[in-house]
């Protein structure tokens, strides 16, 4: 009975660890709310990235708390560091995706301090965007991975070698990515660093991937971003990041 009650709880471990890894986050997000408002005139590059990837692991790991217990359940031994290895592929993702994000901040503030037509027209076609996108095949594919990783599972159960849980939460990051990077274009149009977008943008993938109406929330969200961006033209506060908000605090050089 004892060797039973331990087996069935084991897999709340890595999710613990999962979520007190994006509670921190959070945390470290809402104690420097003030400094991301700020500039710096070095490294502005390398200072986005840092940020970009606390804002990730703080919005995604929630979602993907599941999948990890999920994965952890492959593990046998020596979880605790496997399931780092795991997390910390799956973070490096969303990292690398900061790279395109820096270059999509720098535009939208060059944007948002040119002409107000002008960012309006750029706030459109990434409401635009991101609404096709989540009506697409492409979006359910990615979002069908994500909700039911079985598939997945037993693809990394033939990984070998020492960064087998690394290459795991890569691949799991990949799909991740190819989910959700719709969704976070939207922060050019409310702040790269408006940490209420961030509880937002976070809410409703958490809805995509654990609800049980999942794939409606997603053509839901794509519905009403295909109404903003014909309802920005009457109302640019809509896209505050492109329309005279700038970049909500982005660092730059």
């Amino acid at each position: 009975m004892t060797r039973t009650a331990v087996t069935v709880r084991r897999p709340a471990g890595p999710t613990g660890l999962v979520l007190c890894a994006a509670a921190a986050a959070w945390v470290w997000l809402l104690l420097r709310r003030g400094d991301m408002g700020t500039r710096s005139t070095t490294g502005g590059l390398l200072v986005f990235v840092g940020v970009w990837t606390v804002m990730m692991a703080a919005m995604m790991l929630p979602a993907t708390a599941l999948v990890a217990a999920l994965y952890a359940r492959t593990v046998t031994a020596h979880r605790t560091p496997r399931m780092a290895a795991f997390t910390l592929g799956y973070v490096l993702v969303w990292a690398a995706a900061g790279l395109p994000a820096y270059a999509l901040a720098v535009g939208a503030d060059r944007v948002a301090t040119a002409h107000v037509t002008t960012g309006t027209a750029v706030a459109s076609a990434v409401f635009a965007v991101n609404g096709l996108y989540q009506l697409g095949n492409l979006k359910d594919r990615c979002l069908a991975k994500c909700r039911s990783p079985i598939g997945l599972m037993l693809r990394y159960a033939s990984y070998r070698g020492p960064s087998r849980h690394l290459r795991a939460g890569v691949h799991h990051g990949a799909y991740c990515l190819g989910c959700c990077w719709s969704l976070m274009l939207l922060l050019a149009a409310f702040g790269v660093m408006n940490l209420w977008a961030m509880a937002g943008l976070a809410a409703v993938v958490a809805a995509e991937k654990r609800l049980p109406g999942g794939f409606l929330v997603a053509r839901v969200v794509g519905v009403v971003s295909l109404a903003l961006a014909v309802a920005v033209f009457w109302a640019p506060a809509l896209a505050p990041g492109l329309t005279g908000g700038g970049m909500g605090g982005m660092p730059a050089s």
